[in-house]
């Protein structure tokens, strides 16, 4: 009965009439628009009582600290620590800066440092306020005379502009980072649209030519400056250079597809782990940064504490659940009781119509749940109809001890919606994906890929983007209200995140290969991080020194001339080959000369130098990355 009263509050809501009005015979595009908005929220609130239903009986943990803010210390510790500098806050009696400290720091751009200077100087305040002795004051670690006023403002403007020399920070007590650094010509970017667009949100009406792909640049990805330098014309309603040409004709929803730049594309699984969480440092200080230039704020809470369990499927954490996946499958980096799940639902659901929306049966899906706690190994999947199987994937998400977007991040999932522009949103989130965990990242670039198979297959099941997009809405976002008793504020509030979540997702599913594409200025952060950091750290030990080179062939290495690499291969019949590059040569043509009829595909990798391990993609550029890192290995392997 809930439902049905919300729903009629809903539509009087979108409708563009009264309530006592009846409705014409020619609907004007309005109504067209509200009715799509009507059924999709419809979907949304039928989602939500499925979601009831299933939880009733169960015990409700609720735990007060969920809606809790963190205090200022806790707030600021918490942000200094994801950007790699908890020594700066926490149990630190050193007078030196940690060497992992001064990397960060060094590689960072004026605009970047102001935002961890502010940060710091805030922590420390209030640490005086509460008469509590500051571990390090900000002028230990930032040495430069604060002269600029520019560093003092909380957003940038637009008389700062800075010539290159200038753009990164180098004032920390030891690093000082040369400027005087190559750059090659950077190639373009294009996208087109790949996916019908969502007949729910409102669009100007379709022309013939609007069917048509128009293919433009994106160079934004490409560009050696933050995403943060520049966009301050943007928070004070001036002339964004991305949002003039994205948005300056009205155009319809983006889809991007981008083309390889010189470089190759690099994409989050193309990096090793030590990479990423140094890449995580920087993402996190720029997203920061970038949000605060667009005006937009985050507000964080306190994690909640719940329960986790340490057997079966469902309520158990995706590393606990990775941890007993790779005692099998080693390497594997998504659960695979997901991946069974998906692959169910691919093989008999993508047709199926509703899929997705339409529930299961609330006691079916528990006596599902407890087989497949008690062993889903050994379970049997032909009689799972698609719409329980769908149901289970949905419980799956739900009943994750920490969210897939996780708690640490949710708050600043929703801040991107403040964000008017659809190019500054995808760039958020691509800065913020970066953040989620690894299990959690790949795990939603699943989820991610599977939702959009769905939507492509639209006409049979009539899961538009849209619909798509606001029945999963509930199950990623964490609703705090539950039960029948909410005022009508209550109601409309929970409208609004409907509304958002449901565009976050829409976003996510449409822009997905871009998001997982790593912007060229973060990995030139990377590089020049692992640069300023001890050689010892990075570069590769003995023992691998020793599998890649052998001793007699060491003096040869040192001795090859300008632009010739030498290429080791130790599980292929040739362990080495001298290679001359030119403008032409790519990965692709390097692995095709070790390559056999027999042997499996492998890739070619640059490992040492100023990044750990980096996988090239087949188009990739050599002679472009040998400029870049003259210093690197380079390794054939799976």
């Amino acid at each position: 009965m809930f439902i049905e009263k919300t729903l009629f509050l809903l539509h009087r809501m979108l409708s563009p009439h009264s309530a006592t009005s009846p409705p014409t015979s020619s609907s004007s595009p309005s109504t067209v628009t509200s009715d799509s908005r009507y059924v999709a929220m419809e979907t949304y609130w039928r989602e939500v009582q499925s979601i009831e239903e299933e939880q009733e009986g169960e015990e409700e943990e609720e735990v007060e600290e969920e809606t809790k803010s963190m205090d200022e210390v806790e707030l600021e510790e918490a942000w200094l620590t994801e950007a790699g500098l908890s020594s700066l806050v926490v149990g630190s009696s050193q007078t030196e800066t940690p060497p992992v400290v001064e990397a960060v720091l060094s590689t960072l751009t004026r605009q970047q440092a102001a935002t961890v200077r502010r940060r710091l100087d805030n922590y420390n305040e209030t640490l005086r306020k509460r008469n509590r002795q500051p571990i390090r004051d900000v002028r230990d670690v930032f040495t430069e005379p604060e002269t600029d006023s520019a560093d003092h403002s909380p957003f940038p403007t637009q008389q700062q502009p800075e010539p290159p020399p200038r753009r990164y920070h180098t004032t920390t007590k030891t690093i000082r980072r040369s400027t005087n650094r190559g750059r090659s010509t950077l190639p373009m970017f294009v996208f087109e649209d790949q996916l019908q667009e969502d007949p729910s949100s409102p669009a100007p009406t379709p022309s013939p030519s609007s069917a048509v792909s128009r293919l433009r640049c994106a160079d934004w990805l490409l560009r050696d400056t933050p995403y943060s330098e520049g966009v301050a014309e943007h928070k004070w309603g001036g002339t964004c250079r991305d949002c003039v040409r994205f948005h300056g004709d009205e155009s319809s929803e983006l889809q991007f597809a981008p083309a390889s730049p010189s470089q190759g594309l690099t994409c989050t699984d193309d990096l090793s782990s030590r990479d990423l969480t140094r890449l995580g440092f920087i993402a996190h200080i720029e997203l920061s940064t970038f949000l605060l230039a667009l005006g937009v704020q985050s507000k964080r809470s306190r994690l909640p504490h719940r329960r986790t369990r340490d057997s079966g499927v469902f309520g158990v954490s995706l590393n606990s659940l990775l941890d007993n996946d790779r005692k099998r499958f080693p390497g594997v980096k998504v659960p695979v009781f997901f991946q069974k799940l998906l692959g169910v639902l691919e093989q008999s659901g993508l047709q199926t119509e509703g899929i997705l929306r339409v529930p299961g049966s609330a006691a079916r899906l528990k006596f599902l749940r407890r087989e497949l706690d008690r062993c889903w190994s050994a379970f049997d999947w032909t009689d799972v109809r698609p719409v329980d199987a769908g149901g289970l994937l949905k419980l799956f998400i739900r009943e994750l001890p920490t969210p897939l977007l996780t708690h640490t991040h949710l708050s600043t999932f929703c801040s991107v919606l403040g964000v008017s522009s659809e190019v500054h949103q995808v760039q958020a989130l691509q800065l913020l994906l970066l953040l989620l965990p690894e299990a959690h990242r790949n795990t939603l670039r699943a989820l991610l890929l599977f939702l959009r198979k769905v939507v492509s297959h639209q006409d049979h099941n009539r899961m538009s983007l849209w619909n798509v997009s606001m029945v999963m809405a509930p199950n990623l976002f964490t609703r705090q209200n539950h039960g029948n008793k909410r005022s009508i504020t209550k109601q409309q509030e929970e409208m609004e995140e409907a509304m958002g979540g449901a565009r976050l997702i829409g976003l996510m599913i449409r822009h997905q290969d871009l998001l997982w594409t790593l912007p060229k200025f973060l990995l030139a952060q990377v590089r020049q991080m692992n640069q300023a950091s001890s050689q010892r750290q990075f570069n590769l030990s003995r023992t691998a020194s020793r599998l890649l080179r052998r001793k007699n062939d060491r003096k040869q290495v040192s001795e090859l001339s300008e632009g010739v690499i030498r290429v080791h291969a130790p599980l292929h019949t040739k362990v080495s080959m001298a290679i001359q590059l030119d403008k032409q040569t790519t990965a692709r043509d390097v692995t095709t000369r070790f390559q056999t009829e027999s042997s499996p595909a492998h890739h070619l990798y640059e490992v040492g130098g100023n990044i750990y391990e980096r996988r090239l993609q087949p188009d990739c550029c050599l002679l472009d990355v040998y400029r870049v890192n003259p210093r690197c290995d380079w390794l054939i392997k799976p």
